[in-house]
């Protein structure tokens, strides 16, 4: 059986207020509406190769919709609540209610889709605090979490025929 770790409920000032912060844009040949449905299917981001399985945990209905994850085999599971959801103008933002190892306090992510003369833009905004107690291990293991964003946007960029995703200056 799982042992579940509570985090702390964040809003949108999170973003700007946490204390680690990673933003990545990327510019993708295909219309917004095949990126957002790639994020509101059942099974959302399978072109992912960290996420072992994610599934929707409610209707995929807006603010208030759940979503679990699994990454890396299973090794990070997280319970997820969406707290601002927009099917016009594609964007949401979620943050992670319970996770099944006790290093967050808490973590939010941020997903903007803007239509291009060429495509999209998709713009993907990560932002945590560790647990008290454990700054010193995130700021030894920066690296690492910062590798494994990276690759999610990568393979994100690569799925969606785009060339690259640009790791944007924090702020």
């Amino acid at each position: 059986m799982t042992r579940w770790f509570e985090l702390e409920p964040v809003d949108k000032t999170f973003f700007d207020t946490a204390t680690y912060r990673e933003k990545y844009s990327m510019e993708l040949p295909v219309d917004s509406g095949r990126v957002w449905a790639g994020f509101t299917s059942e099974s959302p981001m399978t072109w992912c190769k960290l996420i072992t399985t994610g599934r929707y945990t409610s209707p995929i209905d807006g603010i208030g919709t759940t979503r679990d994850i699994e990454l890396a085999g299973g090794v990070l599971r997280l319970r997820e609540y969406f707290f601002d959801w927009d099917d016009t103008t594609r964007h949401h933002s979620f943050f992670v209610r319970q996770a099944n190892l006790p290093l967050f306090r808490a973590f939010a992510e941020d997903y903007h889709l803007a239509d291009t003369p060429n495509g999209c833009r998709f713009t993907w905004s990560f932002a945590y605090e560790p647990k008290p107690g454990l700054g010193l291990i995130h700021k030894a293991s920066a690296f690492p979490t910062r590798l494994m964003l990276s690759s999610l946007a990568a393979d994100t960029a690569k799925h969606f025929g785009g060339t690259s995703a640009t790791r944007l200056p924090r702020g």
